[in-house]
């Protein structure tokens, strides 16, 4: 498992993703709406669909700014072997998801942060995006599923293609896809 990247809950999305773009040099990769906030993903790595989520609706009197921290794991047999594990664990807050560039579960840690793991699809789609998962379902069957869902979705192409696209953007220095 290798750490892969972090979200935070912002007050205002506009100056946030404005600093992270342009003062700190990161590529806004997707922008969209998921659960009535608005997300912003950004990445200076290509292979990164993003390395910072930005989510907008945080209580400006909220001391709480991390929406979660991610780990990314080689495969989705090693997902299917970690969700079993926190199973038996008892882990709270389980969450298994399809985002189409990945298969994720979302859980608490023992006080309650909340931690992604997850690995990485062969496809892209628009993001934000969350369907629901059964993780217990053979690994063939996940694939499938999952291939035959995104293709029917806004953006749907292989991840390589996508990797090309944001290597282009990033060379060409442009701060966003907008």
């Amino acid at each position: 498992m290798a750490f892969s990247h972090v979200g935070f809950f912002v007050t205002d999305m506009e100056i946030m993703a404005d600093f992270y773009s342009r003062v700190m040099g990161f590529f806004i990769t997707d922008q969209g709406t998921l659960n009535g906030k608005a997300i912003t993903f950004l990445s200076r790595d290509p292979r990164e669909h993003h390395q910072i989520v930005l989510v907008a609706g945080r209580d400006p009197d909220s001391q709480l700014n991390i929406n979660q921290i991610s780990f990314r794991v080689r495969s989705l047999g090693e997902l299917k072997a970690f969700y079993a594990r926190l199973v038996g664990a008892g882990a709270k807050g389980m969450e298994p998801v399809i985002h189409g560039n990945s298969w994720s579960i979302y859980f608490h840690d023992p006080e309650g942060n909340r931690i992604e793991a997850f690995a990485d699809t062969d496809w892209y789609i628009s993001q934000p995006f969350k369907e629901p998962l059964d993780l217990t379902l053979p690994e063939a069957e996940i694939r499938d599923f999952t291939r035959e869902y995104c293709r029917t979705r806004a953006g749907f192409k292989p991840i390589a293609q996508w990797h090309a696209e944001m290597e282009a953007m990033m060379a060409a220095g442009h701060p966003s896809r907008a």
